[in-house]
């Protein structure tokens, strides 16, 4: 039987040499708080690819400077953040990985001096900073920095790009009924809270033809919240408007009691696959070979997204590829050891 972990997946322009994927975490490493890439991230990303991950993802990249989730964040609102992004990608590709970057505004979630931004002007919870209610210009500012991100990274050489619209950041905050009370035509109504992410991305694809991701946040773990069945129906306008996979995560738009568990977030991965008609990618608690294949197999996701098993293991694709019987070919200064 074929190993589906290590097979080529072809996603529009690029051929992705196996289907695990790095998934977008924050690295709070920018220690000169510029958004620079700095020598760590150097490192950090191309052992990932050294390691034989398919797709690096690298992590949450702020369209603006309010936008960070934290002075530290990796930055791609100025033109000057370009040469850093640029020499990643070239090191990254040198060791036969593909590489995207996660555009993110932190919206409320932001922890930075000053004035954060979000859709409506509440808190995400008690003792962190209200944020002001984006206004018109606000949101046409945003979009725009969306789109002049898309063609920094066009420009620095990336191969996907990922819109980031989950984990309660601005996107997801202006999706949630419970954090959208806006009574304009980017509130109230399902069509009118998804408008802001349809202006975003089609803003990107302006400038931007290459694959592109959305990471969701299928459920807000709350009554009053969205549920998978909500991201069906968003699925299937994203796959309309251009979008090539869904990134299924979940949660963290309101304070939730969530029960984790080994491939807990798998499911809405493959409903919102098989109802939707479009790739996804499964992520959460993911760290065995045989889980990753068995998602795989069963046709649960296209793609599974590993992240803190990743940053225990840099070569967890060796380690998956003995677990399953697979022979896959080391970098050839490696050979001797593998």
């Amino acid at each position: 039987m074929t190993i589906k972990l290590f097979e080529p997946l072809e996603i529009k322009n690029i051929t992705l040499k196996n289907r695990i994927v790095m998934s977008p975490m924050c690295m709070y490493s920018c220690h000169h708080e510029d958004g620079k890439v700095e020598d760590w991230h150097l490192v950090h990303y191309t052992s990932r690819a050294v390691g034989q991950a398919g797709l690096i993802m690298v992590e949450a990249t702020a369209v603006s400077p309010e936008g960070r989730i934290s002075p530290r964040d990796l930055g791609i609102w100025d033109d000057s953040h370009i040469d850093g992004l640029k020499k990643l990608v070239e090191m990254v590709k040198a060791q036969g990985a593909s590489i995207g970057i996660q555009l993110a505004h932190a919206g409320r979630k932001a922890m930075l001096e000053g004035e954060i931004l979000a859709p409506s002007a509440i808190a995400y919870k008690e003792g962190m900073k209200t944020p002001k209610e984006m206004d018109g210009e606000d949101i046409h500012s945003i979009i725009s920095a969306f789109g002049k991100a898309a063609e920094r990274a066009k420009e620095a050489g990336f191969d996907v790009i990922e819109i980031h619209s989950a984990h309660g950041y601005l996107l997801n905050e202006f999706l949630s009924p419970l954090t959208n009370k806006r009574q304009d035509q980017y509130g109230g109504s399902f069509a009118n809270r998804y408008r802001f992410l349809s202006e975003v991305m089609a803003t990107v694809k302006s400038v931007w033809d290459g694959p592109l991701f959305v990471r969701i946040s299928a459920s807000d773990y709350h009554p009053d919240g969205l549920q998978v069945s909500d991201y069906v129906t968003m699925a299937r306008w994203m796959k309309d408007e251009g979008v090539d996979v869904i990134d299924c995560s979940s949660g963290a738009v309101v304070p939730a009691k969530i029960k984790p568990f080994p491939g807990y977030q798998v499911a809405f991965a493959e409903q919102i696959k098989k109802e939707a008609d479009i790739l996804t990618g499964a992520v959460g608690l993911i760290t065995a070979g045989i889980q990753a294949e068995e998602i795989l197999q069963n046709g649960r996701a296209d793609l599974v997204f590993l992240g803190r098993v990743l940053l225990r293991d840099p070569y967890w694709p060796r380690t998956a590829a003995r677990e399953l019987g697979y022979d896959l070919s080391p970098p050839t200064p490696y050979e001797r050891g593998w």
